[in-house]
């Protein structure tokens, strides 16, 4: 039986691996990739990042000042020659790929640029990957709409189940899902074509929808709620009955920082992984309102009313015994105590401005860390 996460002095062994050596993150200055990295300096890494500049304004990158933190490289995932020269000039050990175009309607606004982005940039940073000698641990984050979606109660998608997501933006996943694993056997691989053979551990994660302080992405619910919350006006849902695995931003980012340390360790765990919450914590978007409203308090009003638009799925779920199996991983804190968080550090900003957010940020990193222990 794999150890438990929770119990085994997990952030002294997070701590003991990423300390000194060299991360490489794609997509640094989006939401989950500000999130990782400022995880990563807690964890005593080297941190480079690689992204365009932050896509939101304000951003989270920006307000926690994590560009003086860090060796940031702001160019596109899709210029393999900038993304050479950042490799090179960093000699990584470990490299996280987030970099994307991750947005369900701008996809259908944009889908050249959504495919160019989220299949291009995945083999340009693979190509990077291959090339250069210093790497020993990758993972390609995708997304839990890699799937095809038949929308079966009850169910929740497995790691073999078929890939082929609906939409540009979940179908360029399912893409880039499909370009790590043929990298992983043709290049990869023990006996595999070429120098890299057997020198670095590839795997991909399958994250849920993630939630926290710091998201000021447009056309997402939580942020949404934020923004109504603060403006006073009344929060519209558009689709209440969607179920979505919703989870903490630290949930997946601890299990991603897991995996690539595990697999380093231990090439045979490298692989496919979703990462989810349990079924209690895959809720509808109107549950999700509704905790939130109980959250933040006064101040919250919102209202179901149908809006036309493009595709969505309606019910989704993970299966994530397959990382508890084989890495002993538990989700830490459920879908309450994750809103709860983030009302936390958004009244932080709201209230005491930049360094409140800061400080929050921290708290709860730390928080959660304490919680591995």
């Amino acid at each position: 039986m794999p150890p438990k996460l929770v119990g085994t002095g997990l952030r002294d062994r997070l701590s003991s691996f990423f300390g000194g050596r060299g991360v490489l993150v794609t997509g640094s200055t989006g939401f989950k990739g500000s999130w990782l990295c400022r995880t990563l300096l807690h964890l005593g890494a080297k941190v480079s990042g690689y992204a365009l500049e932050p896509p939101t304004n304000p951003s989270l990158f920006d307000l926690v000042g994590l560009g003086n933190q860090m060796d940031q490289t702001v160019a596109d995932v899709r210029d393999l020659d900038a993304l050479r020269r950042c490799f090179e000039r960093t000699c990584p050990h470990a490299v996280l790929h987030l970099a994307a175009q991750p947005l369900v309607i701008d996809s259908y606004q944009r889908p050249r640029h959504t495919y160019e982005t989220n299949v291009m940039g995945t083999v340009n940073v693979l190509e990077c990957v291959r090339s250069c000698e210093s790497v020993r641990t990758f993972l390609n984050v995708t997304t839990d709409k890699v799937y095809e979606n038949l929308e079966r109660p009850g169910y929740g998608y497995r790691e073999d189940d078929k890939l082929d997501g609906f939409d540009p933006y979940s179908n360029s996943k399912s893409c880039s899902e499909l370009v790590t694993h043929s990298y992983a056997r043709s290049f990869f691989a023990p006996g595999a074509l070429g120098a890299a053979a057997g020198r670095c551990a590839i795997s991909t994660a399958r994250a849920g929808n993630v939630i926290g302080g710091g998201d000021f992405a447009d056309n997402r619910i939580v942020p949404d709620c934020v923004r109504a919350a603060r403006s006073g006006t009344v929060m519209t849902i558009r689709n209440p009955s969607s179920v979505r695995p919703y989870q903490h931003v630290l949930e997946p980012l601890l299990l991603y920082l897991t995996l690539v340390m595990r697999q380093d360790e231990d090439t045979s765990l490298a692989g496919w992984y979703n990462v989810g919450p349990d079924d209690a914590d895959c809720v509808t978007t109107g549950q999700i309102v509704g905790m939130f409203a109980d959250a933040w308090g006064d101040g919250f009003s919102f209202e179901a009313r149908r809006v036309d638009g493009p595709h969505e799925a309606g019910l989704l779920r993970l299966d994530n015994s397959k990382a508890k199996d084989k890495l002993g991983w538990q989700p830490v804190w459920d879908v309450r105590e994750a809103l709860r968080r983030t009302v936390e550090w958004s009244r932080a900003w709201v209230v005491g401005g930049t360094a409140a957010a800061s400080d929050a940020m921290d708290k709860q990193i730390d928080d959660y860390l304490e919680e591995l222990i």
